[in-house]
Parts: structure tokens; C-alpha cells; sequence
């Protein structure tokens, strides 16, 4: 157990009561779509970046505080997606065994045992720029490819789930890209990107049509290097424009 749940434990007066936060935080390389995941040493579960809510904090806030924690990325795309809080989504996670495993005293760990309803955020990152940060040494941090996501604890299966079937439709009403590609791409790394989340294949002139009636693209005076074949164009977001739409929407089905 790491020394930040411990001291929350110990000091849980200064959190919100039944309430904790989930993130997916999502990114991509290697033409995968990778999801960020923790495991605890002898522990064969993996689980989901997440935190306590304190009391004194809103829960966007508590939800970037979490994400720069893992991350040690700022301005991350993050939206809040769905709430779940089955009656007994967290029965038998903290038990009494696992308590005096964790050398808990039971009369603190009753605020541990209780159901927890819990926030879900997705987030968007430049994978690159992202260090995955362990809270302490028996703690490992990985990105793993979405399609071979280990087993998960409690429900955090279905919050990923969730997760991807909610990027998938806002895919229709929202750009994507600026947060899961570098500073400079192609247009087909773009549409890899695209049918990765999809998980179907797109048509090329249909996906150049569309992407490019958007107007958030900037073809740049430069190519692609180190290629085999003929050298695509470059091409960057334009960032004002990006955000517009983003502010605004969009109808586009894929």
C-alpha cells in the first residue's frame, strides 16, 4: 500500500465521504491506443488511476490534481463521463483480511469498507510527454494497449469500457488529435488514429474529405522524413481554430 492511501487512512476526516474519482487516461504511439494502469506488487489486479475527493476541494480539481500526479502533464484534455455506484461495486476489495494484510486497524479501516460511489473522467495525452509516476516503490505504472487490458479490481473493467464507448461517439462532435499526436503528424497517422478508436477502417479520400472540411489543419512546408516510400506532407493543428470547434461541436459521422 502505498504511503498516500495510508495517510488517507489515517486522516480520512479531511475527505468526502463515500466519494472517490476514476480516470482513463488515454494515449497513443505505435498506432495503439494505450491506456495508463497501476498495480501494486503481489497483487495480480490492475487498476485505474483514481484518488479520494478532499473536502475541501471541487472534484474537477481533485480530477487534474490526480492526472499531474500520474502524469506530470498540465492542460490535459479531461471530461467527466458517467458516475458508477452499484450497491456493492467495492464489497470484498478492503475486507477484514485484507485490512490486517495492510495492517490496518479495522475501527479506521470501516471508512475504507464503505461503498464508494465513484466519478469517471477520461483524459487525453501526448504519450511522449507523459512520465508515469509510481506513488511509491511497490507500485508500477505501465501503458497498455487497450485491446489487452489485463484484469482489472472492482468495476474499473466496465468504467474503461465506459470510457472508450464515450470517446467513440464524441468522436462525432468533437475534434481529436491535439492531445494524442505530436506537434507535427501526417494525415494518415491522423487517420490511424481515428480507425484505432474506432476500431474500423476508414476510407482515405473520405477521411481526407472530412477532416479537411473541419478547417483545424495547417499543411506545413515540410515532409515527412525517414520514410521508405514517397514522403507524405506534414501537417500541424491550427490551435484557434481547434478550440472553436471544440467549443462549438460538430456533426460529423464517421
Amino acid at each position: 500500500m502505498s504511503k498516500m492511501l495510508k495517510d488517507i487512512i489515517e486522516n480520512n476526516e479531511n475527505y468526502q465521504p463515500g466519494l472517490s474519482i476514476d480516470c482513463v487516461i488515454f494515449g497513443f504511439h505505435d498506432n495503439q491506443l494505450k491506456v495508463l494502469l497501476i498495480k501494486v506488487d503481489r497483487n495480480p489486479k490492475w487498476s485505474l488511476p483514481g484518488g479520494f475527493i478532499p473536502i475541501d476541494q471541487d472534484i474537477d480539481t481533485a480530477a487534474v490534481t490526480i492526472l499531474n500526479d500520474r502524469t506530470g502533464v498540465d492542460g490535459i484534455f479531461l471530461r467527466q463521463f458517467a458516475t458508477f455506484g452499484k450497491v456493492k461495486r467495492n464489497d470484498q476489495h478492503f475486507d477484514k483480511q485484507v485490512l490486517e494484510y495492510l495492517k490496518i486497524e479495522e475501527a479506521k479501516g470501516k471508512w475504507l469498507m464503505r461503498r464508494f460511489v465513484t466519478i469517471g473522467y477520461y483524459a487525453l495525452v501526448d504519450f511522449l510527454k507523459t512520465i508515469p509516476k509510481p506513488s511509491s516503490d511497490r507500485e508500477i505504472v505501465e501503458w497498455i494497449d487497450h485491446k489487452e487490458v489485463p484484469e482489472l479490481i472492482l468495476d474499473h473493467k466496465e468504467i474503461l469500457d465506459k470510457a472508450l464507448q464515450t470517446l467513440r461517439m464524441e468522436l462525432n462532435l468533437m475534434p481529436i488529435g491535439y492531445n494524442l499526436l505530436p506537434e507535427k503528424f501526417t494525415i494518415p497517422e491522423l487517420q490511424k488514429l481515428y480507425e484505432t478508436i474506432l476500431d474500423k477502417k476508414l476510407d482515405r479520400r473520405n477521411f481526407l474529405r472530412k477532416i479537411t472540411n473541419i478547417g483545424i489543419l495547417n499543411k506545413l512546408d515540410e515532409k515527412k522524413s525517414n520514410v521508405a516510400h514517397k514522403a507524405p506532407n506534414l501537417y500541424s493543428f491550427d490551435k484557434e481554430k481547434y478550440d472553436e470547434v471544440l467549443k462549438n461541436g460538430l456533426n460529423q459521422g464517421w
